[in-house]
């Protein structure tokens, strides 16, 4: 597995062979998302909120559930705001292969979002690979840059063909490498360990987590590489 320690540069490698930003959420549409496994997007718990796209619980604790980008992205970045509530928790997911009979977090890779002072998570798995930031379950971050619950957090991700990169707040916290034997390795020993098409799609949707907590959105836009 490859990673790399952090690097505060702003500097943009990839803009001399991206194609132009697409907005996928601009503070009042929608209709660059979907339901995952649904062709419509959900009626109750995610709603528009000062230019935010946020999920609130619903009133008879059914789930709103995941949402994801009807389109599809191979190499990308992306690049989006997110904010929880106090004990919050949610996740941003990339590489999603929708299946009827599996859930989004089947195939998706996920960037976990979650304040890490005040949500159990933060203090469960191994090396913090459960908190703000990390691949969820399986990768740390380092540094720790998420900002407490209430404030807003800036996020990229970028995935050019194997390789990874986790951004927080200015600072790339974590880069990887898929498809090596450490990769493979570690898949072997975690929880999706019978996920057969967890991590291995080239192609696929981007996706957020309904986890029945409070979330904004915002600022979402993605530029194929």
């Amino acid at each position: 597995m490859r990673q790399t320690g952090p690097d505060t540069s702003h500097a943009d490698d990839h803009d001399t062979r991206s194609a132009p930003w697409i907005t996928l959420f601009d503070g009042s549409s929608l209709d660059e998302w979907r339901g995952y496994n649904s062709p419509d997007f959900p009626d109750q718990g995610w709603v528009i909120e000062d230019d935010a796209l946020v999920l609130r619980p619903r009133a008879d604790g059914q789930a709103a559930g995941d949402i994801m980008s009807k389109r599809s992205f191979r190499d990308f970045e992306l690049s989006l705001e997110w904010l929880v509530e106090e004990g919050g928790n949610s996740g941003i997911f990339y590489h999603i292969l929708e299946q009827p009979d599996q859930a989004i977090y089947w195939s998706g890779l996920e960037m976990q979002v979650l304040d890490d002072e005040n949500h159990p998570d933060s203090f469960r798995g191994v090396d913090g690979n459960r908190q703000a930031g990390s691949l969820y379950d399986l990768l740390p971050i380092e540094p720790k840059t998420a900002r407490p619950f209430g404030e807003w957090n800036e996020v990229r991700i970028v995935s050019d063909g194997p390789f990874v990169e986790h951004w927080l707040n200015g600072t790339r916290v974590l880069r990887y490498e898929r498809w090596t034997v450490e990769w493979f390795a570690m898949l072997r020993n975690s929880k999706f360990s019978d996920h057969n098409e967890f991590g291995a799609m080239q192609q696929g949707h981007i996706g957020l987590q309904d986890h029945g907590d409070v979330v904004k959105y915002r600022n979402i836009r993605i530029r194929e590489l």
